[in-house]
Parts: C-alpha cells; sequence; structure tokens
C-alpha cells in the first residue's frame, strides 16, 4: 500500500474542540505522524481572537519558513506550528475573516459549477464553508511552492463544514487527490432529534424533500456534492452509511471505524490510586448532595456525552434507573448523569423532568441515587474538580443508549479505562463490535435498539444493571481487566488501513487526470534558485560514549577505519568476537562492539587467543597508517557516483561502485594520494543529469525535488573549483556536496 507524499487533512475540530470529530483527527495524529512524519499537515480554524491564546496550539515561526512568507505575499492569512497532544502534528491555523466580504462572489461560483445552493445558509453555514474554502486556498498555495508532477497528495475533509473546500480544489488543482468523511448526516441528525423514525422508515425519505421541511438546503446540498465529487468518500459506520445510500443515493467508498489511542490511560502502578481517588470523590459529593448515607461498596453508574436528551439515550438511562429503583435490591447504587449544559432551568431542564417523572427523589428510602453536573469535567469545574478520563476510573460501569450515534467514543474510552460499558446497535461502535469476531463477554453489553422496541431496551438495561450488582469483587476486577483488553482491538494502528485504502483509491483517481498536469513544477523563483533556504533544521547528534578497556580500545578506532573491510585479519578478529551478532548487525564493527555487554567484554579480556589477534592486526595497522603520513605526488580526485567498498556504507548499487571500491582500495595500499569524491545516498534516490553552463555533472537526490538549485563556480582562470548541490529544508534535512577539484 502507498501513502501519500502530502497528507492534509482539513476539520473545523483541529485544536478546536467542539465533538467527537476532534477526538478522532487528534488520536488518529499519532499514527499518521509515524507513517508520514512531517508530511501529515493538519488544518483548522484560527478563531482565538483579541488576544485570548488556543491552548491546544504552539506556534513554530521555523516551520516551512519560506513557504510562509510566499503564502502571505498572496494575502493568506496563517499560523503554522504543532497541536500540543501525543505525535505534535503539523497545524496550519486558518484565519478566513477576509473571506466574508467575498462570500457572495465564492458561493456563486460554486452554484455556477456544482450547482450549490447556499440561498438559504444562514452564519453557522457560512462561516464552516468559508473556512473550508479558505483551507483549499492554504494547500492550493502550498501545492503551487512545493509540489511537481510525481507528487502524491491527499486532501481529506471532514464533514459538510469544510466541503467546500472539495469544490474548490477539483477545479483548480486535479492532481490532488480529495477524501470527504461525513460522521453524521445531516438530515439522519435532524430527523433523530426531531422524533420522527429514522431506520424503520428511511427507505421512505427524500433527502431534498427532508431538506427542504427543515430548513436545511444549504447544509445537505454542500454535504452531497461533498460526496458527489470527492475522489473518495468515506463514512464512520454501516449506520451512517445506510443514510448516505438514501439521502445522496451513494454507498461510502470505504467504511472508516474511528480508533482510539490508549496513551494517557494510566499504568496499572498508578491506575488502583487515581480509581480510588475518583470513587471516594463521587461517593462524598452524593452524600453530601442527597444528605443522605451512601455505602463505600456502591455501585457508580456513569453517563456522560452531548447533551442530545434523545439521540444519546439520556431519557431510556433515566427511565432504567427507575425500574431499577423500583426493584428490591439490596446494593447502594449511584448513578451521574455528566453532561456539560447552559445555565439549567430546573422547571424545563429535560433531564430534571425525567429524573422527577421517574420518582427518582434521592431520598434515604432511594437505593438509587442520580447526580446531574451540567459541566465539562476539566479538572476545574468547582464541584469534581478531577479531569473526566481521572473521573471515568472510579465507576463500575458506564450505559450509553443511544439512539442516534453514527460513532460513539464514549463506551469506547470506557473500556479503555477498565469500566465495562452498555451500548446499543444503534451506535456505529455498537454494532461494529458486535459484527466484528470480538469476545465482547460481559465487559461490553450491545443491546439491540430499533425505532419501536424503547421498552424492551429499557427493561434489558435494568436487567443488566442488576446482573452487574450480584458480581463480587474478583469478577469485578476480571471484568475492568477484559474491558481494558478489549478496547486493544479498536487502536488506530489496528484501523488506520482502512483511511489508507481510501487515500489509495483518491490517488488512483488523480493519477487517472495526469495529462492535465504532467507539467507541474514548483513554481516560487525563490524556491528555484536561492541557496540559503532559511528553513534547514538545525541538527545536533547526541552521542553516549562506550568506553572499552585499555587493552580493547583499539577494536574502536579498527571499526570506524574501512581498511578492516579489506584485510582479512582484522575482518577476522570482528568476525570472532561474535559471529551471530556480527552477521545480524550486517557485519558492522561499531554496532557489534556497541551491543556488548560488561560481561562480554570481560570474558574478551581473559581470551589469550583473541588478545593475541588484537596486537597483531594492531601493529599491521599501525605500520600502515604511518606510512600513509608520507605520502607523495599530486592529489588525484577521484569522482564517482558510487564506490563499493563495503556493505556497510550504502554507497553503491552495482558493478561501477565495485570497481571504483576496488581503485580506492588499491590506491591505498599503495599509498597513492588520491581522495574519492562521491554522492551521500538516501532510501528512495535517483539519478539525474544535470546541465550548468556546459559543465555535465551526475546527481543523486530524494524523489520528493525533481529540480535543485546547483552552483558552480570558477576561479580567475576559468577553472572550476567548486560546485554546490542544495536541498530545500521543509523541516527535512539539508546537505551540500562540494568538491574542490581542477576541472
Amino acid at each position: 500500500m502507498k501513502y501519500p507524499d502530502y497528507l492534509f487533512e482539513t476539520s473545523w475540530e483541529v485544536c478546536n474542540k467542539v465533538g467527537g470529530i476532534h477526538t478522532v483527527v487528534s488520536t488518529k495524529a499519532k499514527t499518521l505522524v509515524g507513517k508520514l512524519n512531517s508530511n501529515l499537515i493538519l488544518i483548522g480554524p484560527d478563531i482565538c481572537k483579541d488576544n485570548m491564546e488556543n491552548q491546544e496550539f504552539e506556534e513554530d515561526y521555523s516551520l516551512f519558513k519560506s513557504w510562509k512568507s510566499y503564502a502571505q505575499s498572496k494575502g493568506l492569512k496563517i499560523r503554522i506550528g504543532k497541536w500540543k497532544i501525543i505525535g505534535e502534528p503539523i497545524v496550519v491555523l486558518v484565519d478566513f475573516s477576509q473571506y466574508f466580504s467575498q462570500k457572495d462572489d465564492i458561493f456563486s461560483d460554486f452554484w455556477e459549477e456544482y450547482g450549490l445552493d447556499s440561498i438559504t445558509g444562514g452564519w453557522d453555514y457560512i462561516e464552516p464553508c468559508l473556512f473550508g474554502y479558505a483551507s483549499a486556498k492554504v494547500i492550493e498555495n502550498f501545492y503551487e511552492f512545493y509540489a511537481e508532477a510525481k507528487d502524491r497528495i491527499v486532501a481529506q475533509f471532514h464533514e459538510w463544514m469544510t466541503g467546500s473546500g472539495i469544490l474548490y480544489l477539483k477545479k483548480h488543482c486535479p492532481q490532488i487527490a480529495t477524501a470527504f468523511t461525513t460522521h453524521a448526516s445531516v438530515l439522519g441528525r435532524c430527523l433523530a432529534g426531531n422524533n420522527m423514525s429514522l431506520y424503520s422508515s428511511l427507505q421512505y425519505y427524500e433527502g431534498e424533500n427532508i431538506a427542504n421541511q427543515f430548513n436545511m438546503r444549504a447544509k445537505y446540498s454542500m454535504e452531497k456534492l461533498s460526496a458527489l465529487n470527492a475522489d473518495v468518500f468515506t463514512t464512520v459506520s454501516e449506520i451512517t452509511n445506510n443514510e448516505c445510500k438514501q439521502f445522496f443515493k451513494k454507498s461510502a467508498d470505504v467504511i472508516t471505524p474511528n480508533g482510539f489511542e490508549n496513551d494517557f490511560v494510566p499504568q496499572a502502578n498508578e491506575y488502583e490510586e487515581i480509581s480510588t481517588n475518583a470513587r471516594k470523590k463521587i461517593i462524598e459529593i452524593a452524600q453530601k448532595l442527597t444528605s443522605t448515607t451512601i455505602s463505600q461498596d456502591a455501585f457508580l453508574i456513569i453517563n456522560s456525552g452531548r447533551y442530545e436528551f434523545k439521540n444519546k439515550g439520556i431519557d431510556v438511562f433515566i427511565k432504567a434507573l427507575g425500574e431499577v429503583n423500583k426493584s428490591k435490591i439490596e446494593k447502594d447504587v449511584v448513578a451521574v448523569i455528566a453532561v456539560p449544559a447552559y445555565n439549567v432551568d430546573s422547571q424545563k431542564d429535560a433531564i430534571l423532568n425525567e429524573i422527577k417523572a421517574n420518582n427518582l427523589n434521592n431520598s434515604q428510602e432511594d437505593k438509587v441515587k442520580i447526580i446531574f453536573i451540567p459541566s465539562y469535567l476539566d479538572g476545574k469545574d468547582g464541584l469534581v474538580d478531577i479531569a473526566y478520563f481521572d473521573f471515568l476510573t472510579g465507576f463500575d460501569l458506564s450505559i450509553f443508549p443511544s439512539y442516534y450515534e453514527p460513532w460513539g467514543y464514549t463506551p469506547m474510552e470506557s473500556l479503555a479505562f477498565g469500566v465495562p460499558s452498555i451500548t446499543t446497535s444503534l451506535a456505529g461502535f455498537g454494532l461494529w463490535m458486535k459484527n466484528g469476531k470480538y469476545d465482547i463477554d460481559k465487559a461490553l453489553s450491545v443491546i439491540e435498539r430499533t425505532d419501536e422496541n424503547t421498552e424492551e431496551v429499557i427493561s434489558k438495561i435494568k436487567t443488566t444493571i442488576e446482573e452487574f450488582l450480584k458480581n463480587d469483587s474478583k469478577e469485578s476486577q476480571n471484568l475492568k481487566a477484559k474491558a481494558m483488553n478489549l478496547s486493544l482491538s479498536v487502536l488506530w494502528k489496528n484501523l488506520i488501513d482502512n483511511y489508507l485504502q481510501a487515500y489509495n483509491i483518491a490517488l488512483s483517481k488523480a493519477e487517472a487526470r495526469k495529462e492535465q498536469y504532467s507539467h507541474k513544477q514548483a513554481c516560487c523563483e525563490e524556491f528555484k534558485n536561492k541557496i540559503n533556504w532559511g528553513e534547514s533544521p538545525n541538527w545536533k547528534k547526541i552521542f553516549v560514549k562506550q568506553k572499552m578497556p585499555s587493552k580493547l580500545e583499539f577494536l574502536q578506532t579498527l571499526s570506524k577505519n574501512i581498511w578492516w573491510t579489506w584485510n582479512s585479519e582484522a575482518y577476522e578478529l570482528f568476525e570472532y568476537i561474535d559471529k551471530e551478532k556480527f552477521l545480524k548487525y550486517e557485519r558492522s564493527p561499531i554496532h557489534l562492539l556497541e551491543s556488548l555487554s560488561q560481561e562480554e567484554i570481560e570474558n574478551l579480556l581473559k581470551d589469550e587467543i583473541f588478545l593475541e589477534k588484537i596486537d597483531k592486526v594492531e601493529q599491521v595497522f599501525n605500520s600502515y597508517m604511518q606510512k600513509a603520513e608520507r605520502k607523495e605526488g599530486d592529489m588525484i580526485a577521484y569522482l564517482s557516483m558510487e564506490f563499493g567498498l563495503h556493505d556497510t556504507l550504502k554507497i553503491f548499487s552495482g558493478g561501477l561502485g565495485m570497481l571504483a571500491g576496488d581503485y580506492l582500495k588499491q590506491a591505498s595500499d599503495s599509498n597513492k594520494n588520491m581522495i574519492g569524491i562521491g554522492l551521500l545516498y538516501r532510501n528512495g534516490y535517483f539519478t539525474q543529469q544535470i546541465t550548468k553552463e556546459g559543465y555535465q555533472i551526475s546527481a543523486q537526490y530524494p524523489q520528493k525535488f525533481t529540480h535543485l538549485p546547483l552552483q558552480a563556480e570558477k576561479d580567475e582562470n576559468g577553472l572550476w573549483r567548486k560546485i554546490t548541490l542544495a536541498f530545500p529544508g521543509r523541516n527535512i534535512y539539508a546537505k551540500i556536496w562540494r568538491c574542490d577539484v581542477g576541472r
């Protein structure tokens, strides 16, 4: 599977936490950075104004310095830096406010080109669409500055909110392969939120009619056109895919289920302490708020997420607790609803009214106590003062009986933090786990849910809670361990191939358009002609030097002189140390010596045969080097594209290299005043002939750059004295070769 040379990923939630997509993009970034390094570039909105600081973003003025200047010269307003998450992906934040005054022209062009219906779009439509447009302009500018015809480039856009970027790039940049991911369809969320039967009646809903009925024409139009015009269309679950089939008359090309990274899950040695503290805090809060005494072994249940009363199944959750409270249970139950909300009106709030309707009064007689925390748990809420994930570890069970949940991160997160969970078949995650070959056991309960079986769902939740209440301490601990183990199946490393498959589909379609961009070269004159790029990283190396005993110090000297490769006794010296290791490290004596343990070194010091071999080789080597200090005659510069000296020095590929290597070895043995001048190879290099004022030079450099600036200087006699090849920085490396020769 081929990876893109560049992957741009655009979302309204890059460095801007709004909902679940923030989790999708941020957790996936670590895995993508591992595969693409700095060629993954995330694009988000620059919406922190009036000296407000984006807490997730750290600007880095050294990143893409030359391109940033070029972009700004074209009127783009961007900031470049890192997302302060695991993996630290590169982020470009885009200020799109400059396009507010141009919105009519922009939407007019989209209408003429694609039939995009923006007339009814309010500000919640206009603002994100202009961000998508601005993001595409930024990608286009980067493409103009750096890209060439051979580059494989993918631009992925999440949700209808960025879909305008797909429409723009399709017209203006045919080389860029576009991917569109819808996490929840506009109309599906609308129907579910308006208490209409989404699933049993889906086949009867026509997209245009529903969009008109609920005044969703603009958003629906953008979403549908994005799906139809992207090179590859993906959804996160089969649930959403069914909606797309009906509303767009197009199925997803690839299902890309959401993964998870568990780097921030506490290790075993600290998990218990965090969990114990959280549990104490929950019970303490419950006792103070209810003015009752609650046993320390109470069973703790949590529901969390966005405040979507029906879609998230909060109504069903409360009703199930009401039924448990009516039954004859002996154990205390404390249920927490941790759902951020605005100022809560106790008379009109849906959650509070449902709690009252189900007679959950938090009295001393009630075995079930329920607490509603309408705050985002960031550790600074003033009540819990524990961050959500640490708070989560204190619970025995989480319940998310969703009605409309295209994916659903909350049960996945619960499992990762050792909390068994209940979800439904109408949650993408629940359906994925139910249909997959996973041993979910009791760690994850996936309840079948439809439009008509709400009472059955309530009954099953009640029964499941009562079964959990019967578990003893040992069984509860086993379930926690099973929950954690089950979460490993949905780590990004196991699911990222779905995205890579989508990118390959998109790139294949872009490749079919290659006649439209076969001439493409990096267009910036500054990029083509300047040697001083101003972007080269300041490389520093840190070495931990191995200290050998005095009797073995010569081994380190010998390992760093290529002479050992053609002196049989020197070669056998390293082979004698450990033949298997020597072969394992591809006959690299440096790696061999660094791998030696203290015990192995001490054994060598006791080996008289080995010590005799060292003395003999050292005498021959010292004599050889002393003779080399008295070389006579003019310096001979021997230029070759490759030198086959040894496998550990990978600067050759065939017969020419072997011949050149033998010349250098013989010249050394003959004590000739000769120096070999070649090129440093890296993986993926290719050869190209460059002509500079009639002087032809063979150069090798990364495939990312089909042209490089070259300078050749003559002295006062008209002889070539210096040839310089320079690599642009772009957060990789810059390497310069100089040859000081007569001609």
